[in-house]
């Protein structure tokens, strides 16, 4: 009797959502849209820097401070969705993020691209919450909710696929900014289908939007982050030191003023569940191990092996396609057999990928590196999407947009610590490369520098420059694979532990 009036219930919530279906192709669409942007800008790197001439630094920058901005608003703009509505969050979001993708198209200087990221971050930090939040309310039927959940995941793992294809056709065809005006068709097609498709939600009772909470989670998040790159970058200065110790003060205000509110911006009771904290950080931690391999992958594949934009860009494929399929076969598995089988061994799966990767030289062949990235693409889709939906089952649907929002800034954070700290040891071996006499400055910043330079040299001397710029890069990019193995692997262990017991709903 009890199952009939389950199965009744379930009946009545489906039906009231006829179009469930249709409006998650349009969350998948805003999944799409950061996917995409996040891919193309490394494939776009080698040309931006060329154009731009960064330091080294401010290339890392271009590369993370839209993780840093994204990951300091994100709890905030959960919440914010909460409050407003998550569809209309969402809405203002890609508009504002189509806009701003022009003025990183235009970019002129360093400078300029790195405050035209930052704004992308800030529209970033609306569109992954409210995504994952409006699923959450738009599938009350468990099985159903698991397979949209990965059907999202297969989304943004498609987007990092078709992102490097396009991008490496628009950069054979045109200049680089055209791979960011890519995001205008895909947000208008999002926000006209959005406004007819999407259902609004919101938190019947979510209490004032706190500012200074805002203001402490941003402050915290990039302070913590900064001094992490600071310190990564030129070792423990006085200003990564400042900057740590103004972050942590921030954070530490953060918890303490949720903990002392009745209706706080980010419910610190969340973590008290063990799933819930686990998925969390091993979501942060595989980000972190992953991402700063993967930013500099595209220039090792062209300014290395010296394959065209396109051609790279169908040399990472492997990965998405790997990520997509197990992303769809996620939820059923971990039914199966177990949460932590499938999270700890996929984790385990990427942490080996990437050992193999410690081998890479610059006459490596494709079969080794792709088996790789199918590797590493079937472990992540096995992980993240599971732990999604061990993140969003863990919470009630009025909390589903916090909950959301702590699972994207676990991520963000991971991509922007993973490429502060793997990016800099990356370009820190690759700095100290010895060179012919006269080596210019701007080639030991950058590999793109030194192909730029090496083309203005004696043919001798431009060969012998990039021989050992590219040498030094490689170590540089093997020494980081190893660190992201060592993190992975870790990570794995502490996964079968942690998630020990923990089931998604049948």
């Amino acid at each position: 009797m009890t199952g009939t009036k389950q199965r009744t219930a379930v009946t009545e919530v489906v039906e009231a959502r006829p179009g469930r279906w249709l409006a998650l192709s349009v969350l998948v669409l805003a999944v799409l849209l950061v996917a995409v942007d996040a891919t193309v800008l490394g494939l776009a790197t080698p040309y931006i820097s060329e154009d731009l001439n960064p330091s080294g630094t401010q290339l890392l920058w271009i590369g993370d401070v839209y993780s840093f901005v994204i990951a300091g608003l994100l709890v905030s703009m959960g919440s914010l969705g909460d409050r407003i509505g998550r569809k209309k969050l969402l809405l203002v979001g890609a508009t504002a993020f189509g806009l701003t993708s022009v003025f990183n198209a235009y970019a002129t200087t360093p400078e300029s691209m790195i405050l035209a990221r930052a704004l992308l971050g800030v529209a970033g930090a609306t569109l992954m919450p409210s995504t994952l939040a409006l699923i959450r309310n738009l599938f009350h039927d468990r099985r159903e909710r698991s397979l949209a959940i990965g059907i999202w995941g297969a989304a943004a793992s498609a987007g990092a696929a078709v992102g490097p294809i396009v991008g490496g056709f628009l950069l054979e065809h045109f200049w680089w900014g055209s791979v960011f005006l890519i995001n205008l068709p895909v947000m208008a097609v999002l926000v006209v289908v959005g406004i007819k498709l999407l259902p609004e939600s919101r938190n019947p009772d979510p209490g004032p939007w706190d500012l200074i909470s805002v203001g402490l989670s941003l402050v915290g998040m990039i302070g913590i982050v900064y001094a992490v790159k600071e310190a990564a970058s030129h070792g423990p200065t006085g200003e990564a030191l400042a900057a740590g110790l103004l972050g942590a003060a921030a954070l530490y205000g953060f918890i303490r003023r949720q903990l002392s509110m009745t209706r706080p911006l980010l419910d610190m009771r969340l973590f008290r569940d063990r799933g819930f904290s686990a998925a969390v950080v091993a979501d942060l931690l595989t980000v972190l191990g992953m991402s700063g391999l993967v930013f500099f992958l595209s220039q090792y594949l062209q300014l290395v092996q010296g394959r065209r934009p396109l051609e790279a860009g169908l040399a990472e494929l492997p990965a998405a396609v790997g990520a997509v399929a197990a992303g769809l076969v996620a939820g059923a598995t971990a039914r199966r057999y177990s949460v932590r089988a499938v999270v700890s061994g996929g984790l385990a799966a990427v942490g080996l990928a990437l050992a193999a990767l410690t081998v890479l030289s610059q006459s490596t062949g494709y079969p080794l590196l792709g088996a790789a990235l199918l590797v590493v693409g079937v472990g992540a889709g096995l992980s993240f999407t599971v732990t999604a939906d061990v993140i969003l089952a863990s919470v009630p649907k009025e909390r589903a947009g916090a909950a959301s929002a702590v699972s994207e800034t676990a991520y963000e954070l991971g991509a922007a610590l993973g490429i502060a700290l793997l990016g800099s040891v990356v370009t820190g071996v690759y700095r100290n490369f010895t060179g012919p006499a006269g080596t210019p400055a701007e080639a030991r910043e950058s590999l793109g520098g030194a192909v730029e330079s090496a083309a203005g040299l004696p043919a001798d001397t431009g060969d012998a420059l990039l021989a050992a710029a590219r040498e030094a890069f490689v170590d540089g990019l093997t020494l980081a694979a190893g660190a992201g193995a060592a993190v992975l692997l870790a990570t794995a262990v502490a996964a079968w532990f942690l998630l020990r017991g923990q089931k998604l709903e049948a």
